[in-house]
């Protein structure tokens, strides 16, 4: 774990993290909890996972919470914005880290694979980012919001038939975020990133953070 840079005022600033017990979403918890922000770590499957690296930062002395929803289940994902919202009393910063990823022959692929790659990949990260930028706007610092696309969208890989697209859509998705907060408070920023391949643990052929 990072140790927080003791020069920066600690914990004065809050993140929302969605995936973020593993891959890239937990190397962004680090980080930002290097940086000085409290940190909300949003998990699924790897709830567990979420739980530890949490109770390890409040031990360091960082706040941090643990807090789940699927992100197919547009109920439970603004529930846990609110908690965050609630127990930290602002957010600060987003990272969509979440996703799923089922790759498969592209003759196999449903209509159902594809709803379910949209319905997190896209649906979940706007549902998400709607609703912290509900947050933010109230604020007069503002916020970021970073959302994550990749490059399947430039450079689509065999069996990727029902991912690509889904992660097509985020780019496109942020542009509207931003001009929609930018509006309602300037100081409201929304940008994407484009992360390249990353390598998922052994024992997993599909993912689901």
């Amino acid at each position: 774990m990072q140790t927080p840079d003791p020069k920066l005022k600690a914990n004065s600033r809050v993140a929302l993290v969605t995936g973020g017990a593993g891959r890239i979403g937990a190397i962004v918890v680090q980080s930002l909890a290097a940086a000085g922000y409290a940190v909300a770590i949003h998990a699924n499957r790897s709830l567990y996972e979420a739980r530890e690296t949490a109770r390890q930062f409040e031990a360091a002395g960082v706040r941090s919470i643990a807090v789940t929803a699927n992100m197919r289940e547009e109920g439970p994902v603004r529930a846990m914005v609110h908690r965050v919202a609630d127990h930290f009393g602002r957010i600060d910063a987003l990272v969509t880290c979440a996703s799923i990823y089922h790759a498969g022959p592209f003759e196999d692929v449903t209509a159902e694979d594809l709803r379910a790659h949209y319905d997190v990949n896209c649906i979940g990260t706007f549902v998400t980012a709607q609703e912290v930028g509900a947050v933010m706007i109230h604020q007069a610092s503002g916020g970021s919001i970073v959302t994550m696309g990749g490059c399947a969208i430039d450079q689509p890989q065999l069996d990727d038939a029902a991912y690509a697209p889904s992660k097509g859509a985020i780019p496109a998705i942020t542009r509207s975020l931003a001009v929609e907060f930018a509006a309602r408070n300037p100081r409201v920023r929304v940008n994407c990133v484009l992360p390249g391949p990353v390598a998922r643990p052994a024992d997993r052929a599909t993912d689901t953070l």
